[in-house]
């Protein structure tokens, strides 16, 4: 298993031999420490944990320096939970060579929060008819429920918080990489907003 922290960049484009463009997202990938290895026997189960991005001793709590001794001081950690051997050992380095092009990746991000919003931004409602009467209610939902099912029923596509939750985004390619620069372009998009963490499986 092939996996990585990166930070997304930017959105560009690659041109194919054939001159067709394939638009992809620059992801600044590694290089990462592994600040930890659990296992079944002490922790239950099976991850490797790893730290990315440069952190000053001053913006850091105690407990995290401790758990970063004799390690590189770094901003983000996270867990990659693995369900095969673990080959890494604390305190190596990981970078984008592991991965080639043409690797399909699973990129887990955040994206932007929106706060609360209406069903035809949120689900894509098209809206009321803007002629014939109507009034005042271009982008309201309409009606919700029938008194034969009764209440509104649970999944209900209604007005609400849109965005903030972590997203998962599979079968992405990896078009090309730069390994002098540690730079992964992914084909298509991927979740959240420039300069946010990514978790790059392979």
């Amino acid at each position: 298993m092939k996996y990585i922290l990166g930070k997304k960049a930017q959105m560009s484009q690659k041109f194919k031999d054939s001159g067709e463009s394939v638009t992809v997202t620059v992801v600044q990938a590694g290089p990462c420490v592994v600040t930890q290895v659990k296992n079944k026997e002490k922790d239950g189960y099976q991850a490797v944990q790893l730290g990315f991005g440069q952190a000053k001793e001053k913006n850091m709590d105690k407990p995290k320096i401790g758990h970063l001794k004799n390690l590189d001081k770094v901003r983000h950690l996270r867990e990659f939970v693995m369900s095969e051997e673990i080959k890494v050992k604390k305190g190596d380095k990981l970078d984008v060579s592991q991965f080639k092009a043409g690797d399909i990746v699973k990129v887990t991000g955040m994206p932007k929060g929106r706060g609360n919003q209406g069903v035809v931004k949120r689900h894509g409602f098209h809206g009321h008819a803007s002629t014939h009467g109507t009034k005042d209610q271009l982008r309201t939902p309409g009606s919700i429920a029938t008194k034969r099912i009764g209440p509104v029923s649970k999944g209900k596509r209604m007005a609400g918080r849109m965005g903030g939750d972590q997203v998962s985004v599979r079968n992405l390619e990896i078009v090309e990489i730069d390994v002098a620069k540690n730079l992964l372009f992914i084909k298509g998009a991927v979740p959240g907003a420039r300069n946010s963490l990514l978790m790059i499986y392979g």
